[in-house]
């Protein structure tokens, strides 16, 4: 199974592709897509969804992972309506794609992979490094953040699989 990890943002979308083998996870690719600092917000959507599309083509998924929209009150409605809007764009390649798709809050993902609900970004990717064997390589906080969502899912698939419970309802599952 392959999961697309997404940290959904205007100015930079970040993904990570995971495969899940049985016991194992490895992952395949990450990055940052730039929409572009100048440009008017339609423009940036369609750079977002032309790059993403690529992605998913060359990746092909299963399911994708993607983080619910939190913007601090200081930093206004607009930004917020900007980051769900990059949302929709991976939303809707994922319906285009036949992708399942889950939700995650950021302290869900920040708890699930550096056992710490208020953990920084230094300290996730630092986990998500070890965890999955990438050393120390570099890699940009957004690309990080997205391979952490995926993991994060990963990982509740794992625990509802062992349990024989249902994946938790606060994932956010959608079709």
């Amino acid at each position: 199974m392959r999961v697309l990890g997404i940290d959904p943002g205007t100015r930079f979308l970040g993904y990570g592709v995971l495969e899940v083998d049985g016991p194992s996870t490895r992952c395949l690719a990450w990055g940052t897509l730039e929409g572009g600092r100048s440009r008017q917000m339609h423009d940036r959507l369609y750079i977002l969804h032309q790059s993403l599309h690529e992605v998913v083509d060359r990746w092909t998924p299963d399911e994708m992972a993607i983080e619910e929209p939190f913007v601090a009150p200081a930093r206004g409605a607009k930004s917020a309506v900007a980051v769900g809007q990059a949302q929709a764009v991976a939303l809707l390649l994922a319906a285009a794609g036949g992708m399942t798709v889950h939700r995650y809050l950021p302290s869900q993902v920040k708890a699930a992979v550096a056992n710490y609900g208020a953990g920084n970004k230094a300290q996730i990717q630092r986990a998500i490094q070890l965890v999955l064997g990438l050393g120390n390589e570099p890699m940009g906080e957004d690309a990080s953040d997205a391979i952490a969502i995926g993991l994060c899912h990963i990982q509740h698939n794992r625990a509802a699989s062992i349990t024989g419970l249902p994946a938790p309802l606060h994932s956010g599952q959608s079709r």
